[in-house]
């Protein structure tokens, strides 16, 4: 198999602290939607009805519609995170940037191939393929 093309370590370096950045800002964005359930929880637990009348059923639906949504939410960030450290280690390892169906066999889906497009690693530095390649992947073709 032929050595594909990679990025340079001084677009490496790039992404590495535009992933950095984002760990950081994933990390951020998980502690805040932690302090908000917990708040939420405070705030439902130190609340006393002055009569059995004055805590209305929707009032404990929306409660809980919130926090089934902060669950939701630190879930999808958490995810995230998971996809940022792994391109953090396809950086250290050397495939970060390859298209992971056109690395052993670059199949000329889009003109940097079998590299991923660099505006593409830019908008989802956490994406693994070209944007044909996804494409065709999304559509079971791959």
């Amino acid at each position: 198999m032929a050595n594909p093309k990679k990025y340079s370590k001084s677009k490496l370096n790039k992404f590495r602290n535009l992933i950095q950045n984002e760990i950081e800002t994933v990390q951020n964005d998980m502690e805040e939607i932690k302090e908000g359930v917990i708040d939420s929880g405070k705030a439902s637990e130190s609340y006393v009805p002055d009569s059995v009348y004055s805590v209305h059923m929707a009032d404990a639906g929306t409660d809980s519609n919130e926090k089934e949504k902060n669950f939701q939410f630190m879930v999808r960030e958490n995810s995230y995170y998971q996809n940022l450290v792994s391109a953090l280690k396809r950086i250290d390892n050397g495939t970060y940037g390859i298209c992971k169906q056109c690395a052993e066999v670059p199949r000329n889906l889009c003109t940097t191939c079998p590299l991923i497009p660099e505006d593409r690693l830019l908008a989802v530095p956490i994406a693994t393929m070209c944007i044909d390649c996804k494409e065709k992947d999304k559509m079971g073709l791959l």
